[in-house]
């Protein structure tokens, strides 16, 4: 498969949260605002690439015994360096997303990427996967927040648009408005996938 494949199959065929439902852990938890799904996904995917550059690099150094562990600590590394990164320059975003910064080191999506892809393929195509799949991540996130934040709260990233007779609903600033809210993208991915006949 060539490069740009690779990173376009995770943006739509093997979109990572509406169509393999990896990761949804993070989806329903941070998901309340875009500021929220955008900061989750853009650390995700920092962490999905940088992980996977490591680990196709080094896929022949690892044995297979021990390859798990190895990519464990791979991953919490880059955990490890966003959390960080993420308290000293974005102390807000940090302390919204709590305890779902260091859940990164367990998303079972860059795990699963790691020993399904980057240890068993070259370095260009490893990236690619990783950014395609990290973005596509970031993107479901992102949109799911911006819908759960313009209905649940009138605004977008903090800017009110709404008018005055707008009446938020509040079902979508609470937890049931994540899982409303991801049926109704899951739903709408099928339509796409049916249309684009990716099945």
């Amino acid at each position: 498969m060539s490069i740009g494949k690779e990173f376009s199959k995770g943006i739509i065929k093997d979109q990572p949260v509406l169509r393999l439902f990896l990761g949804l852990c993070p989806v329903l938890g941070v998901t309340s605002t875009a500021t929220n799904g955008l900061g989750m996904g853009m650390a995700s995917t920092f962490v999905l690439l940088c992980s996977s550059i490591v680990i196709s690099l080094l896929k022949n150094v690892i044995p297979k015994s021990v390859r798990v562990p190895c990519f464990i600590v791979v991953i919490a590394t880059f955990v490890t360096i966003v959390d960080m990164s993420m308290n000293a320059f974005l102390p807000e975003l940090h302390a919204s997303l709590g305890l779902f910064i260091p859940l990164i080191v367990v998303n079972c999506l860059i795990l699963g990427r790691a020993e399904a892809f980057a240890s068993r393929n070259p370095l260009a195509t490893s990236v690619a996967d990783g950014l395609g799949m990290g973005l596509g991540f970031a993107l479901a996130l992102t949109i799911l927040g911006g819908f759960r934040e313009i209905l649940g709260f009138g605004e977008i990233f903090g800017v009110s648009f709404t008018p005055e007779a707008f009446e938020p609903m509040a079902v979508f600033a609470s937890p049931p408005g994540a899982f409303i809210g991801l049926g109704l993208m899951v739903a709408g991915m099928v339509f796409i996938s049916k249309k684009l006949k990716l099945d």
